[in-house]
């Protein structure tokens, strides 16, 4: 198909794929470099946590909520916070291996870059479709999305010859708790968990070839994760520290009001190991930290909260760490 080409297009579109094939992982600084915490070289998943703070305010500690499950070298991209596409190229992940995008509600610590990371990956080497999981309102979204960055996709389409985003761009909306979808790789199921005053949260299962890992989302203490993560090797759940809640929320307008919804909204440290617990999980790994921007609260405070809820593996997560 012509999309009516400039005559210097190859040239630059050779140059902007040149640019971007060099390996991110060597442009990481030392300060950045990946933690692997285990390795199997069996193992055909790897978890990364791209970004592990909490709330939508941006943080020089931790990046917005984002965790990459990378299954035979394909990428499922589990919510997209901000700079989720920089953390992915800090990663050494491989914008082309994205498949598939999994939102667990639409708060914008959460979704704020789902369309942000389609568009960045297609201007780098995406040209395989991407499905896009969650509640709605997802389709309207792609729509405003699209509609927004008409300008910028119609003249990279016809300056650098690329497919047409929308194209890439699928969303499926969630009708409810259940089955997602399910490929060779992995088999995805929801739970509808409890983040007042969202009705539609969820926390999602990854069943692959070799471990089960779940990731709650934002959610106060619920059964029915408690179901979903029933066994399974790996559970990353969001936690809020209660005694750094009142220094947290110190300067916001209404901050009795902020304080019961993070209260009624979210999990504790001490909820969170006894959620674990309960699910019989093998390893815990807390993320969405709440709050994610004190360097005073150590992995240590962290770890000694937790840990007499739960007595299975405990892993304290930071940017970039792979599991």
């Amino acid at each position: 198909m012509n999309h009516g080409r400039h005559p210097h297009s190859a040239s630059r579109r050779q140059l902007l794929r040149g640019g971007l094939g060099i390996a991110a992982a060597a442009c990481v600084p030392a300060w950045a470099a990946p933690l692997t915490v285990a390795k199997n070289k069996d193992r055909r998943s790897q978890l990364i946590l791209l970004g592990t703070a909490g709330g939508p305010t941006p943080k020089a500690l931790r990046a917005a909520p984002a965790q990459a499950l990378v299954v035979d070298d394909v990428i499922y991209l589990i919510d997209c916070g901000n700079g989720v596409a920089r953390q992915m190229a800090l990663a050494g992940l491989s914008p082309s291996a994205l498949r598939h995008v999994f939102v667990t509600h639409h708060h914008s610590d959460h979704n704020a870059d789902l369309g942000n990371v389609l568009l960045l990956a297609w201007s780098a080497n995406l040209s395989t479709p991407v499905d896009c999981w969650g509640p709605p309102p997802l389709a309207r979204m792609r729509h405003h999305f699209l509609a927004l960055n008409d300008f910028d996709i119609q003249t990279r389409i016809h300056d650098e010859g690329r497919p047409p985003l929308a194209d890439l761009f699928r969303t499926n909306e969630l009708a409810g708790p259940g089955l997602v979808m399910e490929d060779e790789r992995v088999r995805v199921t929801a739970a509808r968990v409890r983040h007042p005053p969202i009705t539609d949260a969820y926390a999602y299962r990854f069943d692959c070839p070799d471990r089960s890992i779940v990731f709650s989302g934002d959610t106060a203490p619920s059964d029915a994760l408690v179901e979903l993560a029933k066994d399974a090797d790996m559970l990353v759940h969001e936690v809020m520290y209660l005694p750094a809640l009142d220094k947290l929320i110190a300067s916001e307008p209404d901050a009795d009001r902020l304080r019961q919804h993070l209260i009624d909204s979210h999990t504790t440290t001490a909820q969170v190991g006894q959620i674990a617990q309960r699910a019989g999980v093998k390893t815990l790994v807390l993320s969405h930290f709440v709050p994610g921007g004190d360097p005073s609260l150590t992995d240590a405070i962290w770890r000694d909260a937790v840990r007499p809820h739960f007595d299975g593996e405990l892993i304290i997560g930071r940017d970039l760490m792979r599991l």
